[in-house]
């Protein structure tokens, strides 16, 4: 599921990345007030996908405790001028029903549009 959901991401595919939520998914970037519901994540992620030209995930570690899920890994950011920033990461996902019900990211993004 992990590769797979991470897959849909890179490609920037929105429909297949909220097929891996619970409707009532809480989504949290960074230091952002979270985004509830499906809905409001494909608004989310539509504007974030439009402001850079792609990214992509290296997973370096995942852990299952108590049938939840944490991802560690780097993320390559390539914005529109081409330019990359690479940074690690780590989300938690708190799972209900083999969906994600809880996705909450930790990455510093800070010199992203700088």
């Amino acid at each position: 599921m992990v590769k797979e959901l991470f897959k849909s991401v890179d490609n920037k595919d929105i429909s297949k990345f909220l097929s891996f939520c619970t409707e009532d998914v809480s989504f949290v970037f960074g230091n952002a007030d979270p985004s509830v519901g499906k809905e409001s994540v494909k608004v989310l992620l539509d504007g974030f996908f439009k402001s850079i030209h792609s990214i992509s995930h290296e997973i370096v570690e995942t852990w299952e405790p108590e049938g939840d899920i944490i991802v560690q890994g780097n993320v390559k950011y390539t914005r529109l001028d081409k330019t990359i920033l690479i940074v690690p990461f780590c989300n938690i996902f708190k799972m209900k029903n083999n969906l994600i019900k809880d996705y909450l990211i930790y990455v510093d993004t800070s010199l992203l549009y700088s």
